[in-house]
């Protein structure tokens, strides 16, 4: 067994205004910002444990010790990956399991390459920036994955889960729209091809296309299934605002609640201490009240040098992140654009800072929404800690 833990810590200083309508709500005006100073956000954690079950069976088991969203310990989720199937006494399988890996369990959907960079609660050392996508692609649901990885380089992944972050077994008594029917809870359905390659160390190609399609759902969570909680805290958001309340900060969600297919192409390469990493993405879906569904379009680049040659322990980068959508209830598209400098540190393997510079604009939002004529920005210093 062993047993790992993640610690973030933040320091944020930013600024934001709009240009939003009164919209007086019990004498409250609910589209004035809450005023911002510089300080330091709530600490985030998280206890991971891997358990070695068996000859080629493990067990994994991650938790939330604090974050934005909860102060109190609970569970993002657990899985068992098979890499083996000894028990089965079978040359055949046992030859056929060498470049074949299942997980079953409630597990973080593999769908894009960009949760595997992603900041999750505490655990923000595969980040080089101190927030994620716009439209953040993460979601934790109960399902099974089998990935094909022979040596050549190939990944061959498939899934089907339940489609959804809080399931139920209790029929759904609402409509939909669509089809004046009780909605109904179908699966969803994941899959990912890509190629992997390295060479001497120096260069690493990779590219991957993924896919996540689900027909109907209680309440899919593909864009909106972070429990922790952006790193940017406040932004955008009123004076009557929270903390765990308005965990969001700073994102996109689409609302694509009932159904929703959505597609990513993330090539990535590294040559000596450069890296960029890139996210082209096509999603349409609907809410259950909705009879049309809608689009968005995400697009993401990051251009990294990773210093001294061999150690690469300093990195400088920047980050541009853009999103086009169609809103529920708005003829028009909406984009919000986002700009990002990055300077980090790995002070050990197990220790990292890094200093964000970040500008955020919002466009085209409707004069009723508090994001109309919308921007922030501002600086971040974060500290993590992983072992």
């Amino acid at each position: 067994m062993r047993v790992g833990g993640n610690f973030t810590q933040d320091f944020q200083s930013f600024s934001h205004s709009n240009n939003a309508d009164l919209n007086i709500v019990n004498g409250v005006n609910t589209n004035k910002l809450v005023g911002l100073k510089g300080g330091f956000n709530l600490a985030m954690a998280n206890l991971n444990v891997d358990a070695q079950l068996e000859d080629g069976i493990r067990l994994n088991l991650s938790l939330y010790l604090s974050s934005r969203h909860h102060h109190e310990t609970w569970v993002k989720g657990g899985y068992i990956q098979f890499d083996k199937l000894a028990f089965l006494k079978s040359e055949f399988i046992d030859k056929l399991m060498r470049d074949i890996t299942i997980k079953v369990g409630d597990f973080e959907v593999d769908y894009g390459d960009q949760h595997f960079r992603r900041s999750d609660g505490g655990n923000s050392f595969f980040n080089p920036f101190t927030e994620n996508h716009i439209m953040d692609q993460f979601a934790t649901e109960i399902g099974g994955e089998v990935m094909y990885h022979p040596v050549s380089g190939l990944i061959l992944m498939v899934g089907v889960t339940n489609g959804e972050l809080n399931p139920t077994v209790v029929s759904s008594t609402k409509i939909d729209t669509v089809t004046g029917d009780f909605n109904k809870h179908s699966p969803a359905i994941h899959g990912k091809i890509g190629y992997d390659y390295e060479t001497n160390n120096r260069l690493r190609l990779r590219l991957t296309a993924s896919v996540y399609a689900v027909k109907s759902s209680a309440s899919n969570t593909l864009y909106n299934g972070d429990r922790t909680g952006s790193h940017y805290f406040f932004v955008m958001e009123n004076t009557a605002s929270s903390s765990d309340g308005n965990f969001r900060s700073g994102r996109y969600n689409p609302q694509y609640s009932d159904e929703v297919t959505a597609f990513i192409i993330n090539p990535f390469v590294k040559f000596r201490g450069f890296e960029f990493f890139g996210s082209y993405e096509m999603a349409q879906g609907r809410m259950l009240t909705e009879v049309n569904k809608r689009q968005t379009t995400q697009y993401a680049a990051d251009l990294l040098y990773r210093f001294p040659r061999e150690k690469e322990n300093f990195w400088i980068g920047g980050r541009y992140n853009s999103v086009t959508s169609e809103m529920p209830s708005v003829t028009r598209e909406i984009t919000i654009n986002r700009w990002a400098a990055t300077a980090g540190w790995f002070i050990t393997r197990n220790i990292m800072m890094k200093a964000e510079y970040v500008n955020q604009q919002y466009e085209n939002f409707s004069s009723k929404d508090i994001r109309s004529g919308g921007e922030f920005d501002g600086f971040m210093i974060e500290a993590s800690v992983a072992f």
